[in-house]
């Protein structure tokens, strides 16, 4: 009998340390759920800043991963839907057990999944959208990378007045759809700032918009400039219809549509065009974090897009507090340890988190779109 105690207890002790891991963690593995639009209105943004998480996670683990562990990474299409989204979410927690939220896409969806982390506390890190109701009040689950929509609206507005265009207008979603709430507040924010006053505020819904008489009353308002806060087709769509009625006015669009598909969509219409950014140039290797992507990029093919530098940004920080969380990796010691991350340099891009600031990164810059397709600074 003596020689079968030592076993026993090691089976024991084997069984407990079992039932103590975290949903998600093996001794090899960390698995992380992502609910995203691969079809739908986005999918070409999408598509971007997923090949530019992926080639972030590919080089974390060819280096043999996070303190001995490497990411997996389990993705659901919710079709830009919030429904499906709130459903996919339940599905990755509840079924596949993932430890984590990884990168959802859109403000509704994102909202939509909200309830489902509150509920097994899970975590998630870098929201692709900049709505202020996931900055406050402070959710302690989630943790933004982006700037907030509201402060590209404003660095708009600040660049009209500087070049003297005062007679400005704005077109958004519908006040009960939260980028459009965004839209509104920011557009407002900025002009008051300024002393200015609205030329027009035009809303349309983000479900069968119609375009040619949306179109039709900007190109009638005589603006100087757009502010487009909307997303992915409905905003191609509206800027072609504009320069097809003759529109001449500036326009600028949140980065929320800066991938190179939605540059290729637009074609000759998108020249000239302003779109906010929320990184450095992922093309040039002038910061540190564009240096990365370069590399990182190239080894799985990834397009060298804003997009995809998002993404790659998003997983960086992922990849950062998993890393400070350390071996024994428990949800709460992953919330704990994102929110000791103070003034971290990503490489030209400064974030921060607190226990009473989830809000990561205020980075935000204007890029205008080339005649050749390209965005210059």
């Amino acid at each position: 009998m003596w020689r079968q105690l030592p076993i026993a207890l090691l089976v024991f002790a084997s069984l407990t340390s079992s039932a103590q891991a975290e949903e998600g963690v093996t001794d090899n593995t960390i698995l992380i759920g992502q609910t995203i639009g691969l079809t739908g209105t986005a999918a070409g943004t999408v598509k971007e800043m997923n090949q530019g998480a992926a080639a972030y996670f590919a080089n974390v683990n060819r280096r043999g991963g996070i303190n001995g562990r490497k990411i997996e990474l389990k993705i659901l299409d919710d079709q830009y839907l919030p429904e499906k989204a709130a459903a996919n979410a339940r599905t990755l927690i509840e079924k596949d057990q993932v430890f984590a939220l990884f990168q959802s896409r859109g403000t509704p969806q994102t909202i939509a999944i909200l309830p489902q982390l509150v509920a097994k506390k899970v975590p998630l890190v870098a929201p692709s959208t900049g709505a202020e109701a996931l900055h406050s009040p402070v959710n302690r689950l989630v943790f933004n990378v982006r700037a907030k929509y509201q402060d590209e609206v404003v660095k708009a507005i600040e660049h009209f007045n500087t070049f003297g265009l005062k007679n400005i207008g704005l077109l958004t979603y519908e006040k009960d759809d939260a980028l459009g709430l965004d839209g509104l507040n920011g557009f407002n924010k900025g002009m008051a700032a300024y002393g200015l006053k609205s030329a027009i505020i035009e809303i349309f819904p983000r479900l069968n918009p119609k375009i040619d008489d949306v179109a039709l009353r900007l190109v009638h308002a005589k603006l100087d400039a757009l502010v487009i806060v909307s997303s992915g087709a409905n905003t191609i769509d509206v800027i072609k219809a504009i320069r097809a009625h003759g529109g001449k006015m500036q326009i600028m669009t949140l980065s929320n549509n800066s991938s190179r598909e939605f540059i290729k969509d637009l074609g000759a219409d998108g020249t000239g065009m302003i779109v906010s950014q929320i990184t450095p140039p992922p093309d040039s290797e002038a910061s540190g974090l564009g240096r990365e992507f370069a590399a990182a990029g190239k080894a799985t093919g990834a397009t060298v897009s804003y997009a995809a530098m998002e993404g790659f940004l998003s997983a960086k920080v992922l990849v950062d507090g998993l890393r400070r969380a350390g071996r024994n990796l428990t949800r709460e010691g992953f919330v704990r340890a994102l929110e000791s991350m103070q003034r971290v340099n990503m490489g030209g891009v400064s974030l921060s988190y607190s226990d009473k600031d989830h809000t990561g990164s205020n980075y935000v810059e204007l890029t205008l779109v080339g005649r050749d397709g390209r965005y210059v600074r």
